[in-house]
């Protein structure tokens, strides 16, 4: 599994998939995190959504594919190429690799009019590519309910549960 976006909650939720004996691997942007990625048993890549070409190896030999950006932040600008361009982008992409599902934050600290742009998005291109996606709406800022959420939504792509 990738998480892209792993801050504090995607690394409690790998510390569960890690001991339920799942491989993942969380993104950072620099190498400031790896430490905090490896402490909970997840491989860690050092790459950015801001520059997609550092995400394309982090795809090799993943199933299932997190895009756990709600609580991203930046200007207008940059959320705006984050929700739209990129994420359309990386998910043609990830259609031509091993990823046999997708799930998407759709709560956050970001706009609610990016998030949904963003669910658009990912719907209209797993519907076109027949990947199966499931959608996160638990609330981000209640890491526990948000973990849940996420379990939730492997066990439904994974078929078990």
């Amino acid at each position: 599994m990738l998480i892209v976006g792993g801050g504090c909650r995607g690394r409690q939720f790998a510390r569960e998939l890690t001991a339920a004996g799942h491989a993942v691997r969380i993104t950072t942007r620099s190498e400031a995190g790896r430490a905090a990625i490896e402490a909970v048993g997840a491989e860690c890549w050092v790459g950015t959504p801001d520059r997609l070409a550092t995400l394309r190896g982090a795809l090799d030999s993943v199933t299932l594919l997190f895009w756990a950006l709600g609580c991203a932040s930046g200007s207008e600008d940059e959320l705006g190429a984050l929700y739209g361009p990129r994420l359309e982008l990386f998910l043609t992409q990830a259609i031509d690799t091993t990823v046999r599902g997708f799930v998407y934050e759709t709560r956050g600290s970001v706009s609610r009019e990016l998030l949904a742009q963003g669910e658009s998005t990912v719907r209209a291109m797993t519907e076109r590519n027949v990947i199966p996606a499931a959608f996160l709406t638990a609330d981000p800022g209640e890491a526990e309910g948000w973990v849940a959420d996420a379990q939730e939504a492997v066990g439904a792509l994974l078929g078990v549960g």
